[in-house]
């Protein structure tokens, strides 16, 4: 089963499933739930993703796309 099949189902389970059912599911993951709400940037962190941003906007910086940053760190491609 894919896991685009399995969230599928757990939707569906989850939408109709009754309220302990829900509460316990929550239970099991509560921890990585929070967790993952963690992932919260600082001042900082901010204001220098806001100046690589300014950056690339302005065309002062090179910005590759995904497929082209994957051959530069593998090798296949120089920048």
């Amino acid at each position: 089963m894919t896991i685009s099949a399995i969230r599928h189902r757990l939707i569906s389970y989850l939408t109709n499933a009754d309220d302990s059912k829900v509460k316990a599911v929550y239970t099991l993951l509560e921890k990585e739930i929070d967790e993952k709400q963690l992932f919260i940037l600082s001042d900082e962190q901010l204001q220098i993703l806001d100046s690589e941003r300014e950056l690339h906007l302005s065309g002062q910086s090179k910005s590759y796309s995904r497929k082209e940053a994957r051959q530069i760190i593998t090798g296949k491609r120089v920048f």
